[in-house]
């Protein structure tokens, strides 16, 4: 099928070098940020944080070798308090944090998971908006008729062939990503990319599907610029590889169920810096609001 052709399947087939090309440029940018003299202070304050991160809220899905990496690396660090201006800092010591943001973020894409998510995303779809479907559980599984697809989304199928195409959707529900899922699939859309929060990872489920589906891990505990930094580069390569993606402006779900006013533009900025760099061979991004309406929110009060 055209799905070998998909720039999601494309940029994994070349995964590693996508992974050099993020960390050689989140590291760039961090020393256009950072003064040289400041960068030791940065990288302490880095692990200070990732110690304390350890100690307080420790998760399934953090890397095995979380503490003894961050313990290690302190006691490469130290001998740098009394000579701040060292290159090794920026050399050898700032790339082996960046290298394994970059590999922590990294998710992956596989299309044979991708087919049998879909299968498993429409039969989910289909019960649980169907309760006749329980007494015909291997009937057709038809959901045009109880999910309506409101737009122009013959123009979106044409646009994701001239550009790439960002989607920002309202978040109601955990429900939205198999929805979203679902309606990009079903409309003839090739796969996106996007962001899933580590705490998901925790359900050995959650993180067989994630891990193949494109999704790349935000752990939202993190909150330095070593990390932020890798982070919003990823994206921002990932779309400059032509990879449709997808974010959810608003941060976490609305509870009322109303559209946000308040919007996270942090991983969105990384859009703007791909434009200017898609500039220069004259492609475009589209950014694409899209909104959810359901007659209630299943994890509603």
């Amino acid at each position: 099928k055209q799905s070998k052709f998909w720039p999601i399947v494309q940029l994994f087939k070349k995964r590693k070098l996508f992974m050099n090309e993020v960390s050689q440029k989140s590291q760039k940018k961090i020393l256009n940020k950072i003064n040289d003299k400041d960068l030791y202070d940065e990288i302490i304050n880095t692990v200070y944080k990732e110690k304390l991160r350890i100690s307080k809220i420790k998760w399934k899905a953090d890397p095995p070798d979380d503490q003894k990496f961050w313990y290690s690396l302190k006691e490469k660090v130290i001998p740098y308090e009394w000579d701040k201006d060292n290159p090794k800092l920026k050399d050898e010591i700032l790339p082996i944090i960046i290298d394994r943001y970059t590999k922590e973020i990294t998710g992956n894409f596989k299309r044979s998971h991708h087919g049998f998510a879909r299968r498993v995303i429409t039969s989910f779809l289909a019960r649980l908006l169907n309760t006749a479907r329980l007494r015909n559980p291997f009937g057709n599984l038809n959901l045009d008729s109880t999910i309506q697809i409101v737009g122009k989304y013959k123009r979106l199928r044409k646009l994701s062939k001239i550009g790439t195409i960002i989607m920002v959707p309202t978040h109601f529900s955990h429900l939205d990503s198999a929805l979203i899922g679902w309606i990009i699939s079903h409309l003839g859309l090739p796969a996106f990319m996007y962001g899933a929060g580590l705490v998901l990872y925790n359900l050995k489920i959650f993180a067989y599907f994630f891990n193949s589906l494109g999704a790349y891990k935000v752990d939202r505990r993190k909150k330095h610029i070593l990390y932020l930094e890798t982070l919003k580069t990823y994206t921002e390569r990932a779309i400059v590889n032509g990879c449709h993606n997808l974010f959810y402006p608003g941060g976490t779900r609305s509870r009322s169920g109303a559209i946000e006013k308040n919007l996270k533009l942090g991983l969105l900025g990384s859009t703007l810096e791909a434009q200017k760099e898609l500039n220069k061979i004259n492609k475009k991004i589209y950014i694409v609001p899209v909104s959810f309406s359901y007659q209630f929110v299943l994890e509603g009060p």
